[in-house]
C-alpha cells in the first residue's frame, strides 16, 4: 500500500510534457511516455491511440491506470485492461469496476491472456444471479464458452435454449452438466430436443445416465447405441426404474436378435452394432 502510494505521488509530480501529446506519443523514450500518460491533458482519443501501441512498456500503462481523469473514460478502461502488456495488478482490480457486457467482450477479446479471461468469466458467473433477464439471454446468445455452460442451469427455459445454441458451447460442458446431480428437469427437456446435441454419442450417453430423461427419448437413444455401450451405461445409470427395466428388456431383445441373424435366421433388420 505504502508502495502504491508513493508511486501515485510520483505520477502526480511528474512534470507536464513539452508539446503536442498526439505527437509525443510515438515516442520511444519510456520518460516521454510517462509523462503523456500522466497528463492532465489526455484526451480520450489520444490515450487510445497511445494504447495503439503494442509495444508499450508496463509502468506507461500503469501511469496511465492511475491518471484519474482519463480513466473516467470507459473506453479507455477497457483498452488498459485488454491491453497484452499491462501488469496484471492493474488489469485485476479494474475488471470489478466494468460492466457486464464489457465484462463479456473481454471474454471474447482473443488477445486478453487466459488466467484474465478466467477472472473475468468467474465475475460475470458470480453476477448471473443478479442480473437481469434480457441480460442474461445476451450471454447466452454471445457469451464465451464457460458463461454459455453456466448458462445451461438458469432458471428460465429460454434462457437454456439459447446457450445450448451459442457458437461457443461445447459438447464436453454439455455432458458435465446432464451429469450434475443437480442438473435441472428443464435442461435435460431441452437437450432431449435439441436438433444438434441429442445427435452426440456421449450426450445421448450422459441421458441416459440422467433420471429425468423421458422414456421416449431414452428409447430412442438406445436404438442408436451399441448392445455393449448401452448395457454399460444401464449398468451405473440413474434412469427411473421401470424405464431401465424397459430398457434392459428391449437390449435383451436385440442380442437374441443379433444371435439369431448369426445362425442363419436374419430375422428383422436390427441397429448396426
Amino acid at each position: 500500500m505504502a508502495q502504491h502510494s508513493t508511486d501515485a505521488r510520483r505520477a502526480s509530480d511528474r512534470k507536464e510534457p513539452d508539446g503536442p501529446l498526439e505527437d509525443l506519443i510515438h515516442s520511444q523514450e519510456l520518460s516521454v511516455l510517462r509523462s503523456v500518460a500522466s497528463s492532465a491533458r489526455l484526451t480520450e482519443d489520444i490515450a487510445l491511440s497511445l494504447l495503439n501501441r503494442r509495444d508499450l512498456p508496463q509502468q506507461v500503462l500503469d501511469d496511465l491506470s492511475r491518471n484519474g481523469t482519463t480513466m473516467r473514460n470507459r473506453k479507455v478502461m477497457m483498452g488498459v485492461v485488454s491491453h497484452p502488456r499491462t501488469p496484471r495488478h492493474v488489469t485485476l482490480p479494474i475488471t470489478r469496476h466494468l460492466y457486464t457486457f464489457e465484462l463479456m467482450q473481454l471474454a471474447l477479446t482473443p488477445a486478453v491472456a487466459a488466467d484474465i479471461k478466467f477472472v473475468v468469466e468467474e465475475t460475470l458467473i458470480s453476477r448471473l444471479e443478479s442480473i437481469s433477464s434480457g441480460e442474461r439471454l445476451s450471454l447466452a446468445r454471445r457469451g464465451s464458452t464457460r458463461i454459455a455452460a453456466a448458462l445451461l442451469t438458469d432458471p428460465e427455459t429460454r434462457v437454456i435454449e439459447v446457450a445450448l445454441d451459442n457458437p461457443h458451447l461445447t459438447e464436453i460442458w454439455v455432458v458435465k452438466t446432464v451429469m450434475r446431480d443437480d442438473c435441472p428437469h428443464p435442461l435435460v427437456h431441452a437437450v432431449c430436443n435439441h436438433r444438434k446435441w441429442w445427435l452426440r454419442r456421449d450426450v445421448q450417453i450422459a441421458l441416459l445416465r440422467n433420471q429425468q430423461t423421458p422414456l421416449a427419448r431414452a428409447i430412442a437413444i438406445a436404438e442408436m447405441l451399441p448392445v455393449h455401450v448401452v448395457r454399460d451405461v444401464l449398468h451405473n445409470s440413474r434412469l427411473q426404474p421401470n424405464i431401465k427395466a424397459y430398457l434392459a428388456d428391449q437390449l435383451q431383445r436385440r442380442i437374441e436378435k443379433r444371435k439369431k441373424a448369426r445362425a442363419g435366421d436374419p430375422g428383422p433388420s436390427t441397429p448396426a452394432e
